[in-house]
This record gives structure tokens, C-alpha cells and sequence, in this order.
């Protein structure tokens, strides 16, 4: 892959009366062609304003922003109107025109770019075909559901083709079925299409849904990057913790642990599971040492096609036995004792 947007010690600093505000904070950071990238933050993080780096919407203090081969840094604001032709960007609140059909809204930047109509009415066509919804060329905004009106905000960024989408909260409005519905569209876009996906969000459950890297924000700052799969089995940062303790809940903590504690007596270990792990190898022969074991908290999913969770198992038997055992689980896996 080669790189398609690349940050290279960016800082963005909004003046203000109370002083200085510094949003992005000397970033480093490359977005491969053709993938689905993801920034997550918590608010406050700096995500929305770096991705309105990307297209222009505001411009960088200090620091190269390499889109597409092109320094936006240096752009005039007329080579970056340009320039815009070739990122969509879709929002939070789908920024429909209330008084244009759903042609009319998906034809706009087309009709603004000079597009004679009847090229323009075959790319809306075909667009509105792609996204589902050509049955409803001719309703207008307020007659269609949210994740409807997210599904034309997509094929209105897709109209005049373009190499790059930004998508900034894109689904924060919708219901939990419909933004999987809104997912499934922006994977296809990128498989389909060959289309750049930024993803902009606070919710790690869609970075797992949909991205395959994630950047995670802090105060401006990237606190660390990485594949999905890594971010979620092995996060880098207080952050990176922070959010997957949040949508992973595989380790007992708190009562669940206590809980463990009071009923079981044995030896409690937690052992990471991940393809590969000989887990049930170690496990199987326990018993020629007279080492029995007991599942009693976990769970194992699947990211990315690779399988991944934890197992915390009791361990009895002869005290040398167990330890015996839990060496050999940590020659196979990462293994924590819990207390």
C-alpha cells in the first residue's frame, strides 16, 4: 500500500480571548490508500478538527499535510476548492437541503461543478441504485428515516467520485441496527470503490465493526496507532486501556471478582486467548499431574477473521503440580495471576 494522507508534525491552534487553544498537537501520522482508518477520542480529543485538516475546512498552523500527494498547507483557497472534489465528507446531522429531493441533494455538488444534466442524472442514478434507495429518488428529507438520510449524505460525498471519505460521527444520531446498516454501506464503498475511509468516532464498537487501523486521540495527541486486532488484544496506552475496558468484558473485576474469590478456592489465573495459543494442549495433560481446572470467567470473539478474549480458569492440585501447569501455560500464552 502506498500512503494517501500523511500528518508530518501538524499543530493546529485556535486564538481565542481566554488565549491560545491547541486542538492538534504536533502529529505524526500516515493513512494507507485503500484501507478504512479510524480516530477514535474521547471529547475534546482533537479527532473532528484533524479530520477537517484533511479537506481544508480549517488549516494547519505549523507542520506538512500531504494528501494525495499535494500539500494542503500551501494551498490557496481556490486549489483547495479543487481539491475538495476529491474528499467527501459526510456528518453527524446529514446537512440534507430540506426543500431538494433526494436526486436533488445527491445532484447539487454536481450541478455546482459544471456536470451537464444528463450526465448528472445517470451518476445519481447509479449512485442512489448503490446505496439503495433509487426507489426513493423523488421523497424529499423529511420523509425518509435517519439511517435513509445518512444513506444519501454518502452517495452525495461519492458523487463526484472521489478518492477519500471523511466520515465525522456519521452515526451518532442512528439506532444501534441502523448504524450496523450505515457500516455495512461504508465497508462496501471501500471494497467496491476502492474509497479511502476516514472514520471519525468516540464509539470503540464501531472501529471494531468497520476499520482496519485505529489512531486513538488524547488532548491532541496521537497516544497511540496500530491494526484493530492489536489496539483491542494489546492497547499501548491509559487510553487505549480506557476504551476497550469498555466494550471488552472479559477479566473479572470488582464484584464479578470477589465473587470468584468467595466460591472458589483454587489457583485463579487469566490466560489470553489468541490464534495460535495451545491453550487446550497445556490444559488436556494437566490431568497426568493431578491438576484439575474449572472455567469460571471469560469469553473469546472473533476480529479481523482472528480469534481473541481470555479464559480465567481455577487451578487444583498438588501445589508443584499447579505451578508446573501455569509455567507451562505462560510457555504458550500471556498469563496473569489474579489476586
Amino acid at each position: 500500500m502506498s500512503s494517501i494522507i500523511e500528518f508530518r508534525d501538524v499543530s493546529k491552534v485556535f486564538a481565542s480571548r481566554a488565549g491560545d487553544v491547541t486542538a492538534v498537537d504536533h502529529i505524526d501520522l500516515t493513512i494507507e490508500e485503500g484501507e478504512i482508518f479510524a480516530v477514535i477520542g474521547y471529547s475534546g480529543a482533537g479527532k473532528s478538527t484533524l479530520v477537517r485538516l484533511i479537506n481544508g475546512l480549517e488549516r494547519v498552523t505549523s507542520g506538512e499535510l500531504v494528501v494525495d500527494g499535494q500539500d494542503v498547507v500551501r494551498m490557496s483557497e481556490a486549489q483547495l476548492e479543487r481539491k475538495r472534489r476529491d474528499i467527501g465528507m459526510i456528518f453527524q446531522q446529514f446537512n440534507l437541503f430540506g426543500s431538494r429531493t433526494v436526486a436533488g441533494n445527491v445532484a447539487f455538488p454536481l450541478k455546482v461543478a459544471g456536470w451537464p444534466r444528463a450526465r448528472r442524472d445517470a451518476r445519481v442514478a447509479e449512485l442512489l441504485d448503490f446505496v439503495g434507495l433509487l426507489d426513493r429518488a423523488h421523497a424529499y428529507p423529511d420523509q425518509l428515516s435517519g439511517g435513509q438520510k445518512q444513506r444519501v449524505g454518502i452517495a452525495r460525498a461519492l458523487a463526484a467520485g472521489p478518492k477519500i471519505l471523511l466520515a465525522d460521527e456519521s452515526t451518532s444520531a442512528l439506532d444501534p441496527e441502523t448504524t450496523q446498516d450505515v457500516l455495512r454501506l461504508l465497508k462496501k464503498v471501500n471494497r467496491e470503490l476502492g474509497v479511502t475511509v476516514v472514520v471519525i468516532t468516540h464509539e470503540l464498537e464501531i472501529v471494531r465493526s468497520i476499520a482496519d487501523r485505529v489512531a486513538i486521540l488524547e488532548q491532541g495527541r496521537v497516544a497511540e496507532v496500530g491494526t484493530v486486532f492489536e489496539t483491542f488484544t494489546n492497547p499501548q496506552s491509559g487510553v487505549g486501556n480506557k476504551f476497550v475496558s469498555t466494550v471488552i468484558h472479559d477479566r473479572p473485576s470488582g464484584d464479578d471478582l470477589a465473587r470468584i474469590r468467595r466460591a472458589h478456592s483454587g489457583r485463579i489465573v487469566t490466560a489470553t486467548i489468541q490464534d495460535g495459543s495451545r491453550l487446550g494442549t497445556v490444559l488436556s495433560g494437566a490431568g497426568d499431574r493431578g491438576v484439575s481446572f474449572e472455567i469460571v470467567y471469560g469469553g473469546i470473539g472473533t476480529l479481523q477473521a482472528r480469534s481473541f478474549g481470555s479464559l480465567t480458569l481455577e487451578l487444583t492440585g498438588p501445589e508443584a503440580s499447579v505451578d508446573e501447569v501455569v509455567a507451562e501455560l505462560r510457555g504458550v500464552t500471556d498469563i496473569e495471576e489474579v489476586a
